[in-house]
């Protein structure tokens, strides 16, 4: 092996992102939904009208996964899809009433999540940390990888994968 486990980073960022992800699991499960699908009325409560590309791209999916979370969030009545009004070809999404609903529930348990975390470290800390983070995503993207891979490959594999 090239590098011990204790030694990769990578490891440590994938335990985190396990973790979050795993809390905000459990805390939007008490709101009927699925984080990826807090994520897609969180961006379209601050969006009203995106498009399908667009929400994709806030909520870091493909334009595929974001039309299977926009099918599960219509056949529950969170979600509505209507021609826009000059665009005949494009279909805007809006939250429903009761999506509102769902996504306060939601909302407020997913702060509490981030509130807990904020918590665990200083400003100075906190704005540290997203320097750090931001440094390790820009050495990934600046440089090739392995086996040469484009800034956009990566880019792309991550947007695939999330």
């Amino acid at each position: 092996m090239g590098m011990p486990a204790e030694e990769r980073l990578g490891l440590d960022v994938k335990r985190a992102e396990q973790l979050l992800m795993a809390a905000k699991h459990a805390a939007v499960k008490q709101a009927g939904v699925t984080v990826p699908q807090y994520a897609a009325l969180l961006v379209l409560a601050g969006n009203p009208g995106i498009s399908n590309a667009a929400l994709a791209r806030q909520c870091l999916v493909t334009p595929q996964a974001s039309n299977v979370v926009l099918k599960n969030l219509m056949d529950r009545g969170l979600v509505e899809r209507r021609p826009h009004p000059w665009h005949r070809q494009m279909l805007e999404t809006h939250l429903t009433d009761e999506g509102r609903r769902a996504l306060e529930l939601a909302d407020a348990a997913a702060v509490t999540i981030e509130r807990r975390i904020a918590a665990a470290f200083t400003p100075e800390e906190r704005d540290l940390l997203r320097d750090l983070l931001a440094r390790f995503g820009r050495a990934l993207t600046d440089s090739p990888g392995p086996d040469d891979a484009t800034n956009s490959d990566i880019s792309q594999h991550v947007t695939d994968d999330h």
